[in-house]
């Protein structure tokens, strides 16, 4: 079993501006957490291989998928499809999420507006 904890992992910023702590990476997903401050918002960007799933688990703010923008917080889930642009602005408690790739995030599949 493979079991990885919060508390051993180092973050580190992606191509988008977010900080993210990655819990799991195999050849089929990835698992990570991202955090935005009070604020910040990615950079618009697309993956043109990996489908993603975000969980908001504390805050939250606009999300914006391919010109569609909603307000998201803590316990919504969103689907982003492989080649849609989107951007996550975290609102005034700034934003804590899970984001799950398939085929797993990389940078080289991450492509800025």
């Amino acid at each position: 079993m493979q079991a990885v904890s919060r508390r051993t992992l180092e973050p580190f910023a992606t191509k988008d501006g977010s900080t993210i702590r990655e819990y799991l990476h195999t050849s089929a997903q990835s698992l990570a957490e991202a955090t935005l401050e009070p604020g910040q918002a990615t950079r618009r960007h697309v993956h043109r291989r990996s489908e993603e799933i975000y969980l908001v688990l504390e805050g939250g703010g606009r999300m914006e998928v391919d010109g569609e923008e909603r307000d998201v917080a803590a316990g919504d889930a969103i689907l982003i499809p492989p080649g849609a642009w989107h951007t996550l602005a975290a609102g005034d408690e700034g934003a804590r999420l899970l984001c799950c790739c398939s085929p797993p995030y990389t940078h080289e599949d991450t492509y800025l507006a």
